[in-house]
């Protein structure tokens, strides 16, 4: 009998694992990014595109994959039977239009040289087989084939997969992008995913390892490129132009929240749920009408998760101009959990993009808005896109005594996003191709 993981299907080997991502590579609708590129005439920019440089995508494949990951819309719960990718990347947008010119490349002054030297430290420490196994071509569907799902089955290569000198190579490229908050939150994730799996007795499923490496693109001060790090309940997508940082989508997420582990008490994804709370208690009862859309709060309400990158949702909730200066504050606090989970350079570029369209800014609030109740959030402007989600009990309910179907604090998910077409760099990726003059 073949061992059965928690979403009920067989647990396969890493060769079996890896054909299984590749044939649904072949079967994913390959057009992330091909309307920009064919409409700018250059040929060599759709031979780019098409040649991912692992033979795993298909200009000419079905939009229908046989076989995809599992999940609910939006939200990306569950075991992977409903995701799936049969469309162009276009982004997020409130009416299926994307307002134009919010994104432009140009100097921003940040510090891109450290994660540039450490992505190329980390390929070369990759053997041959590795690297091949890691590397796309930045306008690589790869993106766009994320899952906050334990068992998703992932491409590139996986922490269980290297060395530990080569786990120090990642970890330094972590630490290169993300603050000492953000190093610490996915550490944090990946330490509670394997207490977890202990707990309940499938390690299988659930440990500290089950995270892949991917990169996009050739590490460059000029062209871009990014990376990818993904895995249950920690997904980060971190594009490079120049000196141009966009850090979205990101996922991060746990169940439990918080555990007691060797001794120690170890809290995740706290300070989104502190922030949330501390916005919603300090509207007035008339404002609260407006941003609390529902008293009660669903098993998951997350309308941006895997496999959603062109989710349409109009505006809802109360909008920024409604606000005080102290509730326009505690609103950017929730963006700033996130936000502040890059380096600080990048997250200064980033909150003073999220303040210019402050005022164009909804919060959306349902469930109840005691320190310990269960909510979802979400805080939506043409340029960032937050969800806080505190979902009902999942597979590791066995490791806290969570009661089934009864959303709790002690399994949140959360997801930054950039609308509008910004996500991966997407727009920017566009906009450098048609207007360097070596791409003309």
């Amino acid at each position: 009998m073949p061992e059965i993981d928690a979403g009920g299907s067989p647990v396969q080997g890493p060769e079996h694992t890896e054909a299984g991502r590749r044939n649904f590579m072949r079967k994913v609708f390959f057009a992330s990014g091909a309307t920009a590129l064919v409409t700018m005439g250059s040929a060599g920019a759709w031979t780019a595109l098409a040649d991912d440089g692992t033979g795993t995508a298909d200009a000419s494949a079905s939009p229908s994959p046989s076989a995809a990951p599992s999940g609910g819309p939006g939200g990306g719960a569950g075991g992977p039977g409903n995701q799936s990718l049969t469309e162009e990347f276009f982004g997020l947008t409130t009416d299926g239009k994307r307002v134009d010119d919010l994104f432009t490349v140009h100097s921003t002054k940040v510090d891109t040289a450290p994660v540039i030297a450490a992505a190329n430290a980390f390929l070369a420490g990759l053997t041959d087989t590795q690297k091949s196994a890691t590397q796309f071509t930045v306008h690589s569907t790869e993106w766009r084939l994320w899952s906050n799902v334990d068992s998703y089955a992932r491409q590139g290569v996986s922490l269980a997969d290297l060395t530990d000198t080569q786990k120090d190579l990642g970890t330094a490229l972590l630490k290169s992008a993300l603050s000492a908050d953000g190093l610490e939150t996915t550490e944090k994730i990946r330490k509670i995913n394997q207490a977890a799996g202990e707990a309940i007795g499938n390690t299988t499923s659930f440990n500290e390892d089950a995270y892949y490496w991917t990169l996009m693109g050739t590490p460059s001060a000029t062209e871009p490129w990014g990376f990818q790090f993904d895995g249950h309940h920690c997904v980060i997508n971190y594009f490079v132009l120049g000196d141009q940082v966009v850090m979205s989508p990101c996922f991060w997420g746990s169940e439990p929240t918080s555990m007691e582990i060797d001794g120690e008490t170890v809290t995740v994804c706290h300070e989104e749920v502190l922030a949330s709370l501390a916005f919603v208690n300090s509207l007035s009862a008339d404002q609260q009408s407006v941003a609390i859309v529902s008293a009660t709060k669903t098993s998951e309400s997350m309308k941006a998760g895997a496999f959603s990158d062109n989710a349409v949702q109009a505006y809802e909730g109360i909008r920024g101009n409604a606000l005080t200066r102290v509730q326009k504050q505690k609103l950017l606090g929730i963006v700033e959990a996130f936000v502040d989970r890059a380096k600080a350079d990048a997250a200064k570029v980033r909150m003073a993009e999220v303040r210019a369209h402050l005022d164009d800014t909804y919060v959306t609030w349902a469930g109840g808005t005691g320190a310990d109740d269960a909510f979802y959030v979400r805080v939506h402007s043409p340029v960032v896109w937050v969800e806080v989600d505190c979902q009902a009990p999942g597979p590791l309910r066995g490791a806290y005594g969570g009661t089934e179907g009864v959303p709790t604090q002690m399994h949140v998910h959360s997801i930054i996003r950039t609308p509008n077409g910004n996500d991966y760099g997407k727009e920017l990726i566009r906009r450098h191709y048609l207007t360097s003059p070596h791409h003309r």
